[in-house]
């Protein structure tokens, strides 16, 4: 174990945040509020022991694969523990666990809150709620790489891999530098445009970069108590039209950039991404057709919200929990199946999705033609032994984690659907549930030991599982 590298690692981590607490600053100063001095004390923590930690390179600048993992869900923790400082020493939200929870639910773009009046924040705590989603959207290792010239070659795509959503990840480009600059200008040029656009649409500038960060993220975080439901038609069809942007794999804009558009269009994943939201759309659109209102605004309600949930970015415009069991179930569905590997939302993923149907599929012919070879393909390519065995690895490691989780937070007493929803919205990175933890409602009522399961979710969930269990294992530990 190179413990030297993880704790250069660690210490530019808290660096960057550090410097990232300025934006917040600037928020405090333009509106005159006083809370952002604890922006200034929580940036001098940071950048001091950042400092500290980063100050001496290691001897020995080359690291692997556990490296790589653990230096990611530690860098995550201790993120998510400095990033929480700036609401307990505001006293805005005075409770550490409380404060810690609603920060990994912002880092990890969940969504998921435990408070009740958002609107009681002060700005500059709105923006930094929501640029956190920003933040953690493409994942600060992936920034760090793209202005930091670490070990180099492939040691850097170790971090890349235990951070980037979904079952593999490749360079775009030689140099894995330039990829992860390449990766945060389509991120921060999306964005941008996203930001114009709804200006263009009346939207306040505050508002607008708050609703873009949390889009951008596929976070949810809202300036509103009424999530978006208070911005008008133009606003909404914008969000649903950006939010199923992010949720794309980022390997098919880079293709369209390099004027690969035929190899961009014909990404089994991305395809299978619309071809299951138009369907769900669709199906929801019929199913409330009996509710108020005409079928365009069905329409409206469907594509939005379908949006929402499918790329776990958790905003709503109506109160779905009062919706037909049919829609709700659909919406379930969206929270496991989740977007595209390689973009910034969450769930299982289209393309995991796609191979366990595929996997299926391929035993059922063999049961019928047992001497049959037949090989698993995304893409037309053949996928290997090693990916195969960790998709199916995170699938036991899902199921387990997952029904452990529902058993714990049940030891506070709320209903089955409450509980198998919180656990499947923090999971997933989603945010809203249903019933208790539905739109319109947040996770206060749950117990210290529930928010803390429940956050220890959220980040198990955005790094994919096993770089937060790789810490719990004794032999990660071992020189």
């Amino acid at each position: 174990m190179n413990y030297g590298s993880i704790r250069y690692i660690i210490g530019w981590i808290l660096r960057v945040e550090g410097i990232l607490m300025i934006m917040p600053m600037l928020v405090a100063l333009i509106y005159r509020e006083r809370s952002g001095i604890a922006f200034v004390i929580s940036a001098l923590i940071c950048i001091f022991v950042g400092t500290l930690l980063s100050s001496k390179k290691p001897k020995k600048t080359t690291y692997y694969a556990r490296e790589g993992y653990i230096s990611v869900a530690l860098g995550w923790i201790i993120m998510s523990m400095t990033g929480c400082l700036p609401f307990v020493l505001s006293g805005e939200i005075p409770s550490f666990i409380d404060a810690l929870f609603e920060i990994i639910s912002g880092f990890t773009t969940t969504g998921a809150s435990i408070l009740s009046d958002v609107e009681a924040l002060s700005k500059c705590m709105l923006f930094w709620r929501s640029f956190s989603h920003w933040i953690g959207g493409m994942g600060v290792l992936v920034f760090i790489l793209a202005i930091l010239p670490l070990a180099g070659g492939e040691h850097n795509l170790q971090l890349m891999k235990a951070e980037s959503p979904g079952p593999s990840v490749s360079k775009l480009v030689p140099r894995l530098r330039e990829t992860a600059i390449m990766l945060y200008k389509i991120y921060f040029g999306m964005t941008v445009v996203m930001v114009i656009l709804l200006v263009l649409g009346k939207m306040p500038v505050f508002d607008a970069l708050c609703i873009a960060f949390g889009t951008a993220g596929t976070g949810g975080f809202g300036v509103l108590n009424s999530s978006l439901a208070s911005y008008g038609t133009y606003v909404q069809v914008v969000t649903t039209v950006f939010m199923m942007l992010f949720g794309v794999n980022f390997s098919f804009y880079f293709l369209i950039l390099y004027r690969k558009a035929k190899d961009a269009f014909s990404m089994e994943e991305v395809r299978w991404y619309f071809i299951i939201y138009f369907g769900a759309v669709i199906m929801i659109t019929i199913n409330i057709g009996s509710q108020a209102g005409g079928v365009l605004e069905h329409f409206h309600q469907a594509a939005f919200q379908a949006a929402s949930i499918m790329t776990t970015t958790g905003f709503s415009t109506v109160d779905f929990d009062l919706w037909p069991s049919f829609s709700k179930g659909i919406l379930l569905a969206l929270m496991f199946i989740g977007a595209c590997a390689g973009s910034t939302g969450g769930g299982m993923k289209v393309s995991r999705v796609i191979v366990y149907m595929k996997t299926v599929k391929r035993e059922m012919a063999a049961l019928i033609h047992p001497r049959s070879i037949r090989v698993t393909k995304l893409d037309g390519k053949a996928l290997d032994d090693t990916v195969l065995r960790s998709i199916f690895a995170f699938l036991s490691a899902y199921i387990i984690i997952f029904a452990v989780s529902i058993l714990i937070v049940s030891l506070d007493g709320f209903d089955f659907e409450t509980n198998f929803s919180a656990v499947a919205a923090t999971f997933n990175n989603i945010g809203p549930g249903f019933h208790a933890v539905g739109p319109t409602a947040n996770f206060s009522a749950y117990s210290i030991l529930s928010k803390i399961i429940l956050a220890l979710d959220m980040l198990i969930g955005r790094l994919e599982i096993f770089p937060i269990l790789l810490l719990f294992a004794p032999s990660t530990w071992k020189r």
